[in-house]
């Protein structure tokens, strides 16, 4: 350093006469001259070679974790530097070599600002900041440039300029546009070289992810410098420069609305106002307006920021939506585009361009979709719902409304069998506005802020909607039914889910006569071991056998076979019995919410095999949907997600889902994601603690988590760390097993038509009170009972004027053991509901325990085994006593039977 310090006074010296003693005084008319004399040792200089040697021994000194430099020696290369550049007045060729060799030095403005203000304050002076972006402008100023430095020094460069036009910030005003031009194009030569994933020719990069060049090991020491240099490009006072415009234009159109407020509370010009207000309702921004040009220039910039420096996209996403100054105001101006957030002019845009959205205005929806989806993903149900960031309900609804419609518009051509465009497959765009939809809705399922109907599209016409999907091609219906299978009722989503299966069954050669079907499994069934010898004869079949029919032969208590209808087998009452006896808490497989509703349990294995058995109950409830047999089995709603396989998506929040776990834990939660203070008061780790049968187990949410304290820099990453640790990590193999068992029977893509709610109802049936004419309609009679006997109409009248929504709700879990309908309504029911007249004879009436048993309605699954009844979990038993029957009587006695959930007699 001692030699470099000789050479570089010796250069300074030789390099500006300013202080030679030779003018001082009355040499000053030497100055001329000597000035000349310096100019020519630095052409010469420059023509050896200059600003090479200085490149050099700047990056050997700052490539590093710690500057070699002083400040002196610093501040004299930085000067030697400047001193061609300024002599010449600012030349483009010497210029471009200042770029290629000094600004291109990895973080050299950070260390002007630290070790060289002097030196800092002389480029401000000469605006080198403002003349660099004029000169690189020229797309082949900017093509020799990047050629130049490749890829890595570019983004050097890049960086370096962002920060001298943080610190010039007058030139950066005067050249807004040319800077976010340069800054896109110097992003776009790399992009060229980023990949999306590893490759032979590929190397890992910090910042740009997997790049196609390779990076100098000094380099390595210095990025995280270069990374804190392009952050200032998303900080707070950048986005108010870049988005002057767009922030000018709001503040204009808040004046205006106050102005209209104000003026519709006098009456004197209330009538004439609210009529201009009707033909005019949206403030329309033309596509040409200088404020959606520059707008749009600066989201195209900021996209392609996203795109590069892969690394950094959740930093750039958050610098973007903090402080709510930016996404309202970008929103606000896709509103004013025109009616429903200007859907018309995106879509004239889409066809006037054959599909293609290269158009500028895209890169407003784009970065508003792509903003918006980061934010909302990690805000809470407090701040979405009740403090509105970034948006209040009414807003919700219209941006959802709006990106529904541009799905359904983009994809739907109206014309039968057009194939798709790539706009509707593969397009950014397209990804960027179906993700931020599909998590509005998902929102929207959990804690709903839109009206009934508000997601489905009126403008589809079922009848031909349905018609495409049957003829089983690909087509517009296929890929929507893909993307948004929320735009179609709901019931025609359940019919095509029975379809579905109904084709799987033919491909299978499942029929319903066991004679005929190839695939007919017939099992023996203890009652008293009804879950063993169900595991042990089922759990081993493949799972289009267990797709079949299986036949079941129970054993009663007393060892004898029990008699059956049904096909000699009686799946249904085994698949219910099953089912109820595993789901029960006690066997602790699962746990109970505090709303009742199921989940693993984290300590399933005191129970052996526990795993298998997962992906057995898996199997059973699956099978039960796959033959539309409802069971009255409800879900915890973050349960259900995983089943249908949301979490592995890339908007899944598991702090949105906690509270259907745990409301008390999530309510602490939300309250250290709040907590004002100094959070480490509270002494939390990253850790948590559980009592395992009496013995208390530390579980690290991260390696070493016990001893790693919670700070507000921290806490929200602990929030969801500990979230996730409670839904996923702690009952990960149990759920897994679970929805193995599960999806063996049920294709997922069929699961993917429905949300979590909607996947409810098709386990447990729909909320809706029983349609009376619609099981009165599909009941099958037997025994001598028909649909206008007195004692048939008696029932249906009790049920119809004498029992209440609840009533009949316990009526229908009675006779079918599961409380709701059929989605699709009683045709659906499996088996179907009937009533059996049963005979019984004088003698039988004096009290004897056959008789006495038989008296009245019977429900068989309750029944008594010493009858040998036929089973069938949805045949009422009705007895035929007509000397004595009643229509009170029986009201008292159904109304008995349904609440204490026992059968009953008739005295």
């Amino acid at each position: 350093m001692r030699i470099i310090s000789t050479l570089l006074a010796t250069l300074i010296t030789f390099t500006s006469p300013n202080k030679w003693r030779i003018i001082s005084g009355k040499g000053e008319a030497l100055k001329p001259g000597m000035n000349q004399l310096c100019n020519n040792i630095m052409g010469h200089l420059n023509a050896r070679g200059l600003y090479p040697a200085l490149q050099t021994l700047l990056y050997n000194g700052l490539a590093r974790s710690k500057p070699a430099f002083r400040p002196a020696s610093f501040t004299a290369i930085l000067t030697l530097a400047l001193r061609p550049l300024m002599a010449a007045d600012l030349s483009d060729n010497l210029l471009t070599l200042f770029l290629l060799h000094i600004l291109s030095v990895p973080a050299l403005v950070h260390h002007m600002n630290i070790m060289s203000q002097e030196c800092l304050i002389q480029m401000m002076t000469h605006r080198i900041f403002s003349r660099s972006i004029e000169l690189l402008c020229h797309e082949q100023s900017t093509r020799i440039v990047f050629n130049s430095l490749e890829g890595n020094y570019s983004l050097c460069l890049l960086a370096n300029l962002i920060q001298l036009g943080n610190a010039e910030m007058e030139g950066l005003v005067e050249s807004t546009n040319s800077f976010m031009f340069v800054v896109t194009r110097l992003l776009e030569c790399c992009k060229i070289y980023v990949q999306s994933k590893k490759s032979s020719l590929s190397h890992w990069h910090p910042v740009l992810g997997w790049f196609q060049q390779r990076t100098d090991p000094g380099l390595y020491e210095t990025l995280p410098l270069v990374e804190q240099q392009l952050q200032m490009l998303w900080n707070v006072k950048m986005l108010h420069i870049l988005f002057e415009q767009l922030f000018a234009y709001n503040d204009l159109q808040a004046v205006v609305e106050v102005k209209h407020q104000t003026a519709t509370s006098k009456n004197i010009f209330k009538k004439a106002l609210e009529k201009a207000a009707a033909h005019k309702t949206t403030c329309k921004v033309r596509l040409d307006s200088p404020v959606l040009v520059s707008t749009c220039l600066a989201c195209g910039m900021y996209l392609t920021a996203i795109q590069t420096l892969t690394q950094l996209k959740l930093s750039i996403l958050s610098g973007l939506t903090c402080q709510d100054v930016l996404l309202p105001r970008l929103w606000k101006l896709i509103t004013d585009l025109g009616p429903q957030c200007g859907l018309k002019a995106f879509m004239d845009v889409i066809s006037a361009h054959n599909n293609d959205t290269s158009h500028v205005i895209f890169h407003l929806l784009h970065l508003g979709c792509a903003t918006a989806t980061h934010i909302i993903t990690i805000l809470d149900d407090i701040e979405l719902y009740e403090q509105s960031k970034p948006f209040n309900q009414l807003q919700l609804q219209a941006i959802s409304c709006f990106l529904n419609h541009f799905i359904f518009r983009a994809i739907w051509s109206g014309e039968i069998g057009k194939p798709l465009s790539a706009f509707a497959t593969n397009d950014a765009v397209f990804q960027a506005v179906h993700q931020f939809l599909m998590l509005l809705y998902q929102r929207d399922c959990r804690r709903s802020f839109t009206p009934p109907n508000h997601w489905l599209i009126k403008d589809i016409r079922i009848s031909v909607f349905m018609g495409e999907l049957e003829r089983g091609r690909k087509s517009a219906a296929t890929f929507l039914l893909q993307k948004v299978p929320h735009i179609i009722p709901h019931k025609e989503r359940v019919m095509l889910f029975r379809k579905n299966i109904t084709k799987e069954k033919e491909v299978l050669g499942v029929t319903e006569s066991v004679c005929a079907s190839p695939h007919s499994t017939l099992i023996t069934v203890h009652r008293p071991r009804l879950i063993e010898d169900g595991y042990r004869q089922l759990s081993m079949l493949p799972g289009n056998a267990l797709k079949g029919i299986i036949r079941v032969k129970f054993i009663n208590e007393q060892g004898l076979d029990e008699a059956g209808i049904d096909q000699d087998g009686v799946f249904k009452e085994f698949l219910e019995e099953t089912i109820m006896r595993v789901f029960d808490p006690s066997l602790n497989l699962f746990k109970v919410t505090s709303e009742q509703k199921l989940y693993p349990s984290s300590t399933s294995s005191i129970q052996e095999n526990h795993l298998a058995l997962f992906e057995f109950v898996g199997r059973m409830l699956g099978k039960a949907v796959y033959e539309g047999i409802v069971v009255d089995v409800p879900f915890a709603p973050f349960f259900l997600s995983q089943i249908m396989g949301h979490q592995h998506g890339a908007t899944y929040s598991s702090m949105d889902e906690l509270p259907s776990l745990d409301p008390e834990l999530y309510r602490s939660l939300t309250y250290v994601k709040h907590y004002e203070g100094d959070i480490s008061d509270l002494e939390f780790t990253f850790s948590y603690d559980e009592d395992i049968l009496g013995k208390v187990v530390t579980h690290e949410l991260v390696p070493g988590g016990r001893v790693i304290p919670v700070t507000n820099e921290n806490k929200i990453n602990y929030v969801h760390l500990m979230a996730h640790f409670k839904m996923h990590s702690q009952i990960k193999d149990q759920t897994s097993a679970f929805i193995k068992g599960f999806r063996a029977i049920i294709n997922p893509d069929w699961l993917a038509m429905f949300s979590t709610n909607e996947l409810q109802k098709l386990i447990s049936g729909d909320n809706a009170d029983v349609d009376l004419d619609d099981l009165r309609k599909h009941t099958q009679y037997y025994g001598g009972f028909h649909n206008n006997h007195r004692v048939v109409s008696w029932l249906w009248d009790i049920l119809d004027k004498d029992f209440n929504p609840k009533e009949r709700s316990l009526f229908l879990k009675f006779v079918t053991s599961c409380s709701k309908p059929p989605l699709l309504g009683f045709a659906n029911l499996e088996p179907p509901f009937s009533i059996r007249c049963v005979e019984v004879s004088d003698d039988q009436d004096t009290g004897d325990t056959v008789g006495s048993v038989l008296k009245g309605f019977f429900n068989i699954r309750k029944r008594d085994p010493v009858s040998r009844l036929p089973t069938s979990s949805t045949c009422f038993n009705l007895l035929k006593l007509p000397n004595y029957q009643k229509k009170s009587t029986l009201r008292e006695k159904l109304r008995y039977a349904i609440t204490s959930n026992t059968g009953f007699e008739l005295s």
